[in-house]
């Protein structure tokens, strides 16, 4: 794996433990968004790992769609997640009242780990 490419999984899980924290400061607006970023920066790692390197988070949304989901390299339900996660953090950064539950955002973060594990997994066996 690119050097690169590990410093963002470790931001990733990062994200992930900071997420946690303010959601138990009982803040999903601000966790939703630590929640996405952790996505947002295992899909950027894994473009890495391809050479592809983008300046915005919808290049960076479209270009894993059509690198890892839609060539079911994992599976496209990380992508689903990363989408949603997306409009999760947008809702929570810039709107007053947002419909952006405990249990929801905790969904978040378990699909933000998952996809880590899954991406850490996939990166291990193209090394072998």
């Amino acid at each position: 794996m690119k050097e690169h490419s590990r410093k963002l999984l470790d931001k990733a899980l990062d994200s992930i433990e900071v997420a946690e924290g303010i959601l138990d400061m009982d803040k999903p607006d601000m966790a939703a968004g630590r929640a996405y970023y952790a996505m947002f920066y295992v899909a950027e790692a894994m473009l890495y790992e391809k050479g592809l390197e983008f300046n915005s988070h919808g290049q960076v949304i479209g270009a894993y769609g059509k690198e890892f989901a839609k060539t079911e390299e994992l599976d496209q339900k990380f992508h689903r997640w990363l989408r949603a996660g997306f409009d999760a953090r947008i809702s929570g950064d810039y709107d007053v009242d947002t419909n952006l539950t405990n249990q929801f955002v905790a969904d978040m973060i378990n699909q933000a780990r998952e996809f880590l594990e899954a991406a850490q997994s996939y990166l291990k066996k193209q090394k072998t």
